[in-house]
């Protein structure tokens, strides 16, 4: 599965430069590694576990190549980037942009997924008191399964 690589250090600086230089202009990380000459994913993971500047720099890159996506899905929005027949169709547009939203929110949900809270509440709004519930069910399973709750 992988190409395994051992690479001198500093070519692997080299190859590790150029891939963070290609991974903050918003290219993925595994169609990098595709690329003749290039360590396999693996390869690439491994060696940012073994090195904490390794991990720093791909993650400082995948930082930028976010923001690189993103400013491609507003431009993609905004009608300036064509497909690559050099049309810009509205319906594939939305498509497009929709689809590099969702990769950055699966990417990295924290920065660019969307915010849900959940709220236990009844139809009023008001919260719900859960503890006569929750000492019902305490009695229901007998002694043992722990006193009632205080509220």
């Amino acid at each position: 599965m992988g190409r395994p690589f051992k690479f001198p250090v500093v070519e692997r600086q080299e190859i590790v430069d150029l891939i963070c230089e290609r991974l903050a202009s918003g290219v993925p990380l595994a169609e990098i590694c595709r690329q003749p000459g290039l360590p396999s994913h693996d390869s690439v993971w491994r060696w940012g576990q073994q090195s904490e500047d390794i991990a720093r720099s791909i993650a400082r890159a995948r930082e930028l190549g976010e923001e690189a996506i993103a400013a491609e899905a507003l431009r993609i929005a905004d009608g300036a980037v064509p497909d690559a027949n050099g049309e810009c169709d509205p319906t594939r547009d939305k498509l497009r942009v929709d689809t590099r939203l969702k990769l950055l929110a699966k990417w990295n949900p924290g920065r660019w997924g969307d915010r849900v809270q959940l709220r236990h509440a009844n139809a009023d709004g008001d919260k719900i008191d859960t503890t006569p519930l929750v000492n019902e069910l305490l009695g229901l399973l007998g002694p043992g399964a722990g006193g009632p709750l205080s509220a």
